[in-house]
């Protein structure tokens, strides 16, 4: 049996730890608010089940997004369905006694490519179908209202072309008794939804840029006759997206960004009179709410939103430390991190991380159990953090703004501390502050330590280029000196010291310097001799970004972040995911063995990686609520890519 790497992986996901959505509903021309989930986890991705009591939804509860059920009188969901070895479900809709849902457990044929595909399964034989042919990729699903024809949004078998606001899908519909025999009815749109059998609304972006409905209008032959036309629904001046549409023909529900307000929210559409009637902004005119969806009698109308701060719902309100989410491979377990930068301790009881990286929150410590939490740094801007692996007390991490220019200053910080500190009450931890680059040298981070503790391997822009650098680990640079590894004009970044002490990986695109897009594997010895790239995306090399790589215990696998499968799900019905396409990936250090670890509609990142088996996770279990952490309340930002200074 082939070697699988083992052991437990520690990532950030952005934004999503502080989601806590949960699905409400409305009935029409009514205030009063009604929930339709138990506050566990998140809960999201909604329709109404036959009528406006019951209704399907994915929620993450069981470590990965899968559907669930809720039923009149019961106040705890039933978990309906997923496919065996599938970590990622969404937007599933019943009808007929059959379940259509996304599923993205198929490998497709060729890397940068979404696996998401549409599935059917029969709620009476279990028996499930791919509906999506293969090699084509579908998303966001939507049934008409007798169930005999179905339209999402397709790529069809084009491969992803790198893009992650509007996708470059089309809208195609088929027979539910034929899904082979599918139909290309607009190009360019996303996120379509039925009203009766004939009409179909989807979203996307005019030509100004304004986020808009369109309409189209099927004929009852549309499979044989040419594209039906489109029309126009929405005006400009507003940002109108996922649609979902009544039954009547005239109304649909939308969200909306406008430019009163910084929240996303959901309003009618009235197609007659071109009115809007706000819906959502006079109950909670201060929380984004997503994703609308109505009964099949038009009498309802649902969304998900953040679930508040108020004992009135109940439900979890605190976020771990640490949350365990499924994994594809038995033997490595997955902790997704309420904050970004992980390390551990060199005895994996501990791991430092950041809170947040664009805030002052500076530099925390939990245990690896996720039972407690300390302060070292804070008021300060700190990103990315390195333990040493021979000393319990230093950790090495680097202070100043991310994502800046080569001569911002950035500087690398050696902290210490008194480790028996932790030991007591305390919550915030004395500590002594080292800095160990020079002021005037420019941006200087991402620091990783040699297996001895004696070096640091760091980026810096002090040349003009960001080029990687060795030095001491005590003194840095002032009585130590240091060393070029590194040169050229492009980006090397995101150093791994290998445990082994033979290697040292980083993330560069000395391969295309021109574009600060694109960045591969590359390994080189501390000595500066041996470079060469690690190719893992075969003949489309320069559509690689591959960033945040690190090494297992043995030195033989390569974890890192990339964006080889593509996006997931649409990204404009998610909060802000500033790459959503970046999930998780291991493979040996010879390029074989390519493995996904992550799939979702999030930006997953910044993994640390412990391979032995010694990590204590204590009560930290799949599904469980978590007592201690930090209060939950929904700060999460909207997408920062939707303007309305247009």
């Amino acid at each position: 049996m082939e070697q699988q790497p083992r052991g437990t992986l520690v990532f950030s996901t952005i934004g999503r730890p502080h989601y806590g959505f949960d699905l409400f509903s409305l009935r029409l021309h009514s205030s009063i608010e009604h929930r339709l989930t138990d506050g566990s986890s998140i809960n999201f991705n909604a329709q109404f089940a036959d009528n406006h009591q019951s209704i399907v939804f994915i929620s993450e509860r069981t470590g990965s997004p899968a559907i669930f059920l809720t039923q009149p009188g019961n106040p705890t969901p039933q978990f309906l369905h997923s496919v065996p070895g599938s970590l990622f479900h969404d937007r599933p809709v019943i009808k007929n006694r059959k379940l259509y849902f996304i599923s993205a457990h198929q490998h497709p044929d060729r890397l940068f490519k979404s696996w998401s595909a549409l599935y059917s399964t029969d709620l009476d034989d279990k028996k499930t179908t791919r509906l999506t042919p293969v090699g084509c990729v579908d998303y966001s699903p939507a049934v008409s209202l007798s169930g005999e024809l179905v339209a999402v949004a397709s790529y069809g078998s084009r491969p992803w072309e790198g893009e992650f606001q509007e996708l470059n899908t089309d809208i195609v519909v088929f027979r539910a008794s034929q899904p082979g025999k599918r139909v290309l009815v607009c190009e360019r749109g996303g996120w379509p939804t039925w009203s009766g059998d004939s009409v179909v609304y989807f979203h996307r972006r005019d030509d100004h840029g304004w986020w808009t409905i369109f309409r189209i209008d099927l004929p009852h032959d549309f499979d044989s006759a040419t594209y039906p036309l489109t029309t126009r629904v929405t005006p400009s001046g507003v940002h109108c997206f996922t649609p979902a549409a009544m039954h009547d023909g005239k109304r649909i529900a939308v969200a909306t960004r406008r430019r009163e307000t910084n929240f996303r929210h959901v309003e009618f559409f009235d197609a007659d009179t071109g009115t809007f009637s706000p819906v959502t902004s006079t109950v909670n005119p201060d929380f984004h709410h997503y994703n609308p969806f109505v009964s099949p009698d038009s009498e309802s109308l649902g969304y998900h939103r953040f679930r508040g701060e108020s004992t009135q719902w109940g439900g979890e309100s605190i976020i771990p430390h640490l949350e365990p989410v499924n994994s594809p491979i038995t033997q490595l377990g997955m902790l997704r991190l309420n904050g970004s930068f992980p390390t551990f301790s060199p005895d994996a009881d501990l791991v430092a991380l950041n809170p947040d990286f664009e805030g002052n929150s500076g530099v925390r410590i939990v245990k690896s159990n996720g039972s407690k939490s300390w302060t070292l740094i804070k008021g300060r801007t700190a990103f990315y953090n390195c333990w040493s692996p021979t000393e319990r007390h230093v950790i090495y991490t680097s202070l100043g703004p991310i994502f800046q220019s080569a001569k911002a200053t950035v500087q690398i910080a050696r902290i210490e501390f008194d480790p028996s500190d932790l030991n007591g009450d305390k919550e915030d931890i004395p500590c002594t502050v080292k800095i160990i680059t020079r002021e005037d040298t420019g941006n200087n981070a991402f620091a990783s330590c040699s297996p001895d503790g004696k070096s640091l391997v760091f980026r810096s822009g002090r040349t003009g280029h960001k080029n990687l650098y060795i030095v001491d680990s005590v003194n840095g640079e002032f009585n130590g000196g240091i060393r070029r590894l590194t040169e050229g004009p492009c980006i090397d970044t995101m150093p791994s010291w290998s445990p082994k002490g033979d290697l040292i990986a980083f993330s560069s695109n000395r391969h295309k310097p021109e574009d600060a897009a694109v960045f591969s594997i590359y390994v080189i010895k501390p000595d500066g001799l041996g470079l060469r790239r690690i190719h893992v995306a075969g003949d489309d090399l320069d559509r690689e970004r591959i960033n945040h790589v690190c090494f297992s215990n043995d030195g033989e696998w390569l974890l890192f972040a990339a964006n080889l499968g593509g996006v997931t799900a649409e990204p404009v019905s998610f909060p802000n995911q500033f790459q959503p396409y970046g999930d998780l990936y291991t493979m040996k250090l010879d390029g074989s063995g390519l493995t996904r670890l992550t799939w979702n509609g999030y930006e997953n990142g910044t993994p640390t990686w412990h391979t032995g088996d010694d990590v204590d996770l204590g009560r930290l279990r799949l599904g469980e609520a978590c007592e201690v952490g930090d209060k939950l309340k929904g700060q999460f930002d909207e997408l920062v890519w939707i303007s309305c200074d247009i």
